[in-house]
């Protein structure tokens, strides 16, 4: 396992994202009500960023197209996406947010 710190602990409000970019991959690292999560930035049907979308509840919701994705898991909730995000393992640890690269 490697972990790698991409934030401080308490940068994130509810409901906000934070692009990071660890071991070559573009991340984003969300705080829905419930945690922290991170998953890929890219939507895994259009290929387009996350980031412009919002966090509702524990999901993420593509702006493109209106995909919403879980991001506990990273299934696909509705259509038109039919492929998961990959999703990484998240803690809190000495005052960050580390997310396992492995």
């Amino acid at each position: 396992m490697v972990w790698q710190a991409i934030a401080e602990d308490g940068e994130l409000q509810v409901n906000q994202m934070k692009r990071v970019e660890a071991g070559g991959r573009k991340l984003l690292l969300c705080r829905a009500e419930s945690g922290h999560y991170c998953v890929d930035e890219m939507c895994s049907h259009e290929d387009y960023s996350l980031w412009f979308g919002c966090i509702k509840g524990d999901t993420i919701k593509c702006s493109l197209h209106g995909s919403y994705f879980s991001l506990a898991d990273g299934r696909p909730l509705n259509e038109p996406a039919d492929c998961p995000l990959r999703t990484y393992p998240v803690k809190s640890e000495q005052g960050r947010i580390w997310v396992e690269l492995s």
